[in-house]
């Protein structure tokens, strides 16, 4: 059975969408990867007394979360406050996010038993994501996106190979050297968990979706091209439908930019170290950029924050000009636990009036 997308109002009105898509922004649009919590000490008191998978299946608190960033900085976009592991945890994974450590999967898959063990996830299994959604959605104003996101099946599948973070990803390379059609295996049902998730966010509302590959920097271009590509080809592909814009993110992607540009998202995010307007021609014309404000810099004090905002923008403007659909201003990873709030917020004013 085909499925069949909501019919949804149009948002090109969207500063975010607006810039995704080839249109003039009304101003550029900001927003900064892991705004909904680490650094807000509202989150922070939320997370006192409740664990983050707890928070991530509560639609109140996912809500809440996700608003708080908005309320305070007034970025153009509110992303969904979850985590890339959500949806396998929802699918029956036995797995936790451990404080300081991050995702822990409790019988790493390694075998072709523990692939074929994967199960499908339900719609009905993250149902609270749903619900989330559309309470953000009647919370926020008319002018700020709610981007909705998804590890890409790569990210997933480093985590469940290794059984955590890695710094080697020496597993995983030897299930996608050694034993091929197991790996393709893995991703393809890995691939369609991702969809999965990605079409419930999409069939609440959320105006754009981002998907992570945040360990896809690891790669040569060669393995990405034939071992993970084809996967997250397919995941944007089976999200088209919906007509929303579609980002594509990663770490230390510099030298992948064009292949990942090649997967089919309409905006291509970049770390801070490839400047925007060389990420520009690297990625081709036709797509928008997104970043990248290296997040460490946000410690430096106010005059090196506003000249490192300028250059962005200027980056951003070069990269425009070089073919760039748009440019949406961010950092070039996530936001650090200890960085000031009050500093992203002047950032969001800097850009804002420039």
């Amino acid at each position: 059975m085909s499925h069949i997308p909501r019919i949804r109002a149009d948002r090109s009105h969207l500063p975010l969408v607006a810039a995704a898509t080839g249109l003039t922004p009304a101003r550029r649009p900001v927003w900064f990867m892991r705004q909904a919590g680490r650094s807000l000490p509202e989150y922070r008191a939320i997370r006192a007394e409740h664990g983050m998978l707890e928070s991530c299946f509560d639609a109140a608190m996912v809500c809440e979360i996700t608003l708080q960033p908005v309320r305070r900085h007034d970025v153009d976009a509110a992303i969904l406050f979850s985590d890339i592991v959500v949806p396998l945890k929802a699918a029956g994974i036995d797995l936790d996010i451990v404080a300081g450590t991050g995702p822990v999967i409790a019988a790493p898959v390694r075998s072709e038993s523990a692939v074929r063990a994967i199960p499908r996830l339900e719609p009905e299994s993250v149902g609270a994501i749903g619900r989330a959604v559309e309470l953000i959605l009647g919370e926020l104003g008319e002018h700020t996106a709610l981007i909705g996101f998804a590890g890409a099946p790569f990210t997933l599948a480093s985590y469940l190979i290794e059984g955590g973070p890695s710094r080697n990803y020496e597993r995983t390379k030897a299930m996608m050297h050694g034993s091929p059609e197991l790996w393709n295996d893995l991703m393809g049902r890995l691939a369609d968990i991702t969809i999965a998730f990605l079409r419930v966010q999409l069939d609440a509302g959320v105006d754009a979706i981002q998907l992570f590959d945040s360990w896809a920097g690891m790669l040569s271009v060669a393995d990405y091209q034939r071992f993970v590509a084809p996967h997250s080809t397919r995941v944007l592909a089976e999200v088209a439908e919906y007509g929303v814009p579609r980002i594509h993110f990663g770490v230390g992607t510099g030298e992948l930019l064009a292949s990942m540009a090649h997967a089919g998202a309409d905006v291509i995010g970049v770390d801070w170290r490839v400047p925007l307007d060389e990420a520009a021609r690297r990625v081709g014309p036709g797509k928008a950029v997104q970043g990248n404000l290296d997040p460490t810099l946000l410690f430096a004090g106010d005059a090196v924050v506003d000249r490192e905002v300028r250059r962005v923008v200027a980056d951003g403007d070069r990269a425009i000009a070089a073919g760039a659909t748009g440019h949406i201003f961010n950092l070039g990873h996530g936001v650090l636990p200890g960085t000031d709030p009050d500093v992203l917020t002047r950032v969001v004013e800097r850009i804002h009036s420039l």
